[in-house]
């Protein structure tokens, strides 16, 4: 299915000296960006931009984001975009849209799932399905700019801004046949109305527009600097719901790394190099562990806990700017063994030096295996918990633990004893996994 995106105002609320609204960068990703992506992730790959205000700057970069995301982004200008409201802009694509389409802003920000739900929604002849958010106390509603609409049975019966008797919001996001032009054509006419909400009322008089409700899921008119950022802050939010996170992953590691990614998307560096970093942090922290003296042992810990927490920003960054893959999180996978083999065996080595007994070396050993099966077992088993296990038991003894357990080892100085309960604990962890994954096979 095609999508068409208006993106012709000046949006002088939000729009900068540099960069047209559409422009803007929310957490390193342009607002059009984000728009396209997000409907490119529910399955479109076929665009219509209409340009008005910095056509050509806004041009320029779909271009290039066209080659980089590799989908079809024709741009459409219109010339009547200073005087007229974006009704006018959606009619510039009359000629280029004759079957149903997609129709988004491109200042609204939205779930992908919203877009696949309502692609999926049949469509009658000669109508149109609007997404519309039926929570009318959400904190992301600006009342005084949000277009309000009154719905009864599915159906849309008002649409406007200045609507007194409303259940919902029109949420920017459309699923049009090519009636819709014919409306707006009708409302210019009739009404004199060069607004999307006029071609509505026209097909609201007609019973042709329905309401397909949103749910709960997450969408933002993004207008103003409030709502930019109230949608920063909903996105950053939106990286602290990860469900196999750990304990420490989830009230200690997420919070700080939330706010390094926050800075991290500012700069271009790519997810796969900051698991980069956290590696080296992690192998700098095992050759620390090694030397008998406390103070190298103390420093290791702390940059051990450090490397954990910026081992989370990769997965973060890669979500904020669109850059997630499976290559990235085996990758992470991969260098994450590698790290908790080098500061195990650092460990051992640093608890040796201090008391020569092969015990030492066993415990270690049963350490690093332990830490390899947990990490092994992982999948299968988070699995199981979210689809069979009773979720009312979600512990997770994951990686975020077994680092900080090495964290708190090396400041109170007690390696040997952190060793034999990683040895235990871990090993342990793995039978009763195993035991678990069998019983509900």
């Amino acid at each position: 299915m095609k999508c068409l995106i208006i993106a012709a105002g000046r949006g002088s609320r939000l729009s900068t000296e540099s960069k047209p609204k559409p422009l803007v960068p929310l957490l390193g990703i342009p607002l059009i960006e984000r728009v396209i992506r997000s409907a490119h992730e529910a399955g479109i790959d076929d665009f219509y931009v209409v340009t008005g205000y910095e056509a050509e700057s806004i041009q320029t970069f779909l271009k290039n984001l066209s080659h980089h995301i590799k989908v079809n982004i024709k741009t459409v200008f219109n010339n009547q975009w200073a005087n007229t409201e974006n009704g006018v802009s959606v009619l510039k694509a009359n000629d280029y849209l004759k079957e149903p389409f997609l129709l988004l802003m491109s200042d609204h920000l939205f779930d992908p799932a919203i877009v696949r739900e309502l692609l999926a929604q049949p469509l009658g002849n000669n109508e149109i399905n609007l997404g519309v958010d039926t929570n009318i106390t959400s904190s992301f509603i600006d009342l005084e700019d949000v277009t309000r609409v009154k719905t009864e049975s599915g159906k849309i019966q008002n649409i406007g801004k200045e609507l007194t008797d409303y259940n919902g919001f029109d949420t920017g996001i459309f699923k049009c046949s090519p009636a819709i032009f014919d409306a707006l054509q009708n409302s210019i006419k009739e009404n004199d109305d060069t607004t999307l909400s006029g071609g509505i009322r026209i097909l609201t008089s007609e019973n042709r527009a329905n309401a397909f409700e949103i749910d709960n899921y997450f969408w933002i008119d993004v207008d103003d600097p409030f709502a930019f950022k109230k949608a920063e802050k909903a996105l950053l939010a939106s990286l602290r719901d990860k469900p196999n996170d750990g304990p420490i992953s989830k009230y200690l590691n997420r919070p700080i790394s939330v706010k390094i990614s926050r800075q991290l998307v500012k700069f271009k560096i790519s997810p796969n190099q900051i698991s980069i970093i956290s590696f080296l942090l992690s192998s700098l922290a095992a050759g620390l562990f090694i030397p008998s003296d406390y103070l190298y042992l103390l420093a290791g810990g702390i940059i051990a806990q450090f490397a954990s927490i910026i081992d989370g920003c990769d997965g973060e960054v890669a979500r904020l700017k669109f850059q997630t893959s499976k290559y990235g999180g085996w990758f992470d996978a991969i260098l994450d063994r590698y790290a908790d083999a080098f500061m195990l065996f650092g460990l051992t080595l640093h608890a040796f030096n201090n008391s020569a007994e092969n015990i030492i070396l066993w415990i270690g050993f049963m350490a690093i295996i332990g830490s390899f099966m947990l990490s092994y077992t992982a999948d299968k088993y988070d699995s199981l918990m979210r689809e069979r296990i009773n979720k009312s038991f979600r512990l997770r003894l994951g990686r975020d633990v077994r680092v900080f357990l090495i964290f708190l080892g090396a400041i109170f100085n007690q390696v040997f004893g952190v060793l034999i309960l990683l040895a235990v604990v871990m090993n342990v962890e793995t039978i009763r996994r195993i035991i678990i994954c069998r019983n509900h096979e």
